[in-house]
């Protein structure tokens, strides 16, 4: 009797230890949140706003319906270049956009997208994921509350398209160029007059003149936007954004409200959104780039040595000097800019040997 009294004691301790632990796990099985994310891009629009569209599917799906995301681009609730903003207030609970817009309110946000002249997209994703990038990233994004994720990858860049030849270093001079991020500050320091347009307004900005060139990304979303239709020459390659970073951006008071589970599934549909984008990009590139020059007649230009070695020398100049200013963009250089270092040698005899190889000989 004594030790039935026992057993049945202990059992009834211990199914009163684990109802907070059952009633805590129903309440995780059973929560619900409605989130809105604003985006920097035209509603739709292929390659980076279908992205976010993808993504948001994603979370809801992994989440089994917890997690409701509702899409909305740019200009719909806040401007394009207000998405950061409006996350870090905390009026939206999500973002997705592009590092490279944050120079005003984050100057080191532009280094977690590209560099010029810096590191390809596997390059780049090594870095933020085994080189202590990411943690710089959330570290900076943090003073403003909010967590960026990364969402995707567009690859290298085209140079952009261009209404003057660009013959020499002198044909850099006064040309009117909407460039974004560290780019256009090199440009600048080249002597173009840059502007910063949102995507939506290029067509029209170099069809009336308003503009002589522009860049955007690459054949898939250029000619998404008709730009082949206003500008006559396609220049390449695409120094100042060897590789461009798609980013998701969560506050961080919405994200804490979150069970762990529905966190990491946040972190997993970005994983799995940021290589079908880096994926997406690659294969539409090429067909896009196809249709331009066998269907539309595009010119394609390589940009001279000389205007290429000038505008290396600028963008080291501009690099040490932001350095120079800044503590953290120091710091994030600095970690940028070793672990390039010590990425060349591979990639050197692995993939920059192969695909030289690979175009002179048959496969």
């Amino acid at each position: 009797m004594r030790r039935r009294a026992f057993l049945y004691g202990g059992l009834g301790a211990l199914a009163a230890c684990s109802q907070p632990d059952a009633e805590r796990a129903a309440e995780t099985s059973n929560e619900l949140h409605r989130w809105r994310m604003v985006t920097s891009w035209p509603p739709n629009f292929p390659g980076f706003g279908t992205s976010a569209n993808r993504l948001a599917e994603r979370i809801g799906e992994l989440s089994d319906g917890r997690l409701e995301i509702e899409v909305f681009a740019a200009g719909e609730l806040v401007p394009a270049f207000e998405v950061l903003d409006a996350v870090s207030r905390g009026s939206m609970q999500m973002g997705h956009s592009s590092p490279t817009y944050w120079r005003g309110a984050l100057p080191a946000s532009q280094l977690f997208s590209s560099v010029p002249f810096g590191m390809l997209p596997n390059e780049h994703k090594s870095w933020l994921y085994h080189g202590g990038g990411i943690e710089l990233w959330r570290e900076v994004y943090g003073t403003q509350g909010v967590m960026p994720f990364v969402a995707g990858n567009t690859g290298a860049q085209m140079g952009g398209w261009f209404n003057r030849e660009i013959n020499s270093t002198d044909d850099l001079a006064g040309l009117k160029m909407r460039i974004s991020g560290l780019g256009g500050e090199v440009m600048q320091r080249a002597g173009a007059v840059t502007v910063t347009l949102a995507g939506s307004e290029l067509f029209t900005s170099l069809a009336t003149g308003t503009i002589d060139a522009t860049e955007w990304n690459g054949p898939f979303n250029d000619m998404a936007f008709g730009l082949h239709e206003v500008a006559q020459y396609y220049y390449y390659p695409g120094w100042h954004e060897p590789s461009a970073v798609l980013e998701c951006l969560v506050s961080i008071e919405a994200y804490e409200s979150l069970s762990p589970a529905l966190q990491n599934v946040i972190e997993a549909a970005c994983m799995a959104e940021a290589e079908y984008v880096v994926a997406e990009f690659a294969a539409r590139n090429q067909q896009a780039l196809i249709t331009l020059v066998d269907e539309h007649g595009i010119e394609l230009r390589r940009f001279p040595d000389d205007v290429l070695a000038s505008l290396r020398e600028h963008a080291t100049a501009v690099m040490d000097d932001l350095a120079a200013n800044d503590p953290t963009i120091a710091r994030v250089l600095d970690a940028y800019r070793s672990f390039a270092a010590t990425m060349g040698d591979w990639h050197e005899i692995s993939e920059g040997f192969y695909s030289r190889m690979r175009q002179t000989q048959d496969v």
